[in-house]
């Protein structure tokens, strides 16, 4: 455990930076789960739909530091293709 009262600080802030960071991958993780969900069924639709809210909010935790934006534009990248290769 810290002595410094800074590096006392500095654990609290990480604690709380974490937790918003869990929040936004797990958030991003689900979206992402409904677009392949609907990529499964075979509805075009749902998953053009599922596409569209998962895109804004990988770029959404992009912006906010949780995902390097490289990270960011090849998840999207690769949810996109796979909705385009459907019949």
């Amino acid at each position: 455990m810290a002595n410094i009262k800074s590096a006392k600080k500095r654990i609290k802030v990480i604690e709380t930076k974490t937790l918003r960071n869990k929040t936004i991958k797990s958030k991003v993780k689900t979206y992402i789960k409904k677009v392949e969900a609907a990529i499964a069924e075979g509805d075009k639709a749902a998953a053009q739909a599922a596409l569209t809210a998962a895109t804004s909010e990988i770029s959404k935790a992009a912006s906010k530091g949780v995902y390097h934006k490289n990270n960011a534009s090849r998840k999207i990248s690769r949810l996109t293709l796979a909705v385009n290769k459907m019949a």
